[in-house]
């Protein structure tokens, strides 16, 4: 359920006179966006939790759990890109939804509030190198070969040509986008996949389905 919260209300929270702000209540199990959805709002979570998932062929992988006070769908909001991930309410849950033009507002109005993203933003990206490093090269590779193969179209006899975005590819992978994009670096490096007007092409599939097999 979705519903308009009052000027009194949100000043209270706020002391910003935002546009357009919501609260949402989600009850157990219920999606608060898919996978491929467009990225127009940011949540802040009142109560509750919601899981981050990504979903590949043969798993879906929790990749956050979050509760009271924290946010998510920011970064899909300030890039512009689809939604490369499922968030799902745990519990009980209730957010404040903000859309990119409320958010702008009150950074401008309240630096703290843009400071605060910052750190919270930093921190997430420092767990992130933390896990690729951790991670080795064909741990990221072989999920973003399934991938390709799975989304690419044939190609001259033994290839084919893949238009997906980056933010598909990775979601497929049950990758962030920056793993994917570090694995599809690794492709380019040894020649197994280029990359021609946003197009990424394979001369041979089958030499890139050897990265499925086990070593």
């Amino acid at each position: 359920m979705e519903e308009a919260v009052s000027q009194p209300q949100v000043e209270e929270l706020t002391s910003v006179k935002v546009r357009r702000y919501y609260q949402r209540s989600l009850s157990p199990g219920e999606v608060v966006f898919d996978e491929g959805d467009p990225s127009d709002q940011l949540y802040v979570i009142q109560s509750g939790e919601v899981e981050l998932v990504r979903e590949t062929a043969s798993r879906e992988r929790v990749v956050a759990r979050l509760g009271p006070g924290d946010f998510f769908g920011e970064l899909g909001l300030v890039a512009g890109e689809l939604r490369s991930s499922r968030a799902v309410a745990v519990n009980t849950t209730r957010l404040i939804a903000l859309d990119r033009e409320t958010l702008e507002a009150m950074c401008l109005e309240q630096p703290v509030i843009a400071i605060r993203m910052i750190r919270v933003l930093v921190s997430r990206l420092i767990e992130a190198e933390r896990r690729l490093a951790a991670l080795g090269v064909d741990d990221l590779m072989r999920p973003v070969v399934r991938s390709l193969l799975r989304l690419g179209a044939a190609e001259n006899g033994r290839g084919m040509r893949v238009e997906s975005k980056l933010a598909e590819i990775a979601a497929g992978a049950g990758l962030s986008m920056r793993e994917a994009h570090r694995a599809l670096h690794q492709l380019f490096d040894r020649k197994l996949v280029t990359l021609e007007d946003d197009v990424l092409h394979v001369a041979d599939c089958e030499a890139l389905s050897g990265f499925l097999e086990p070593s």
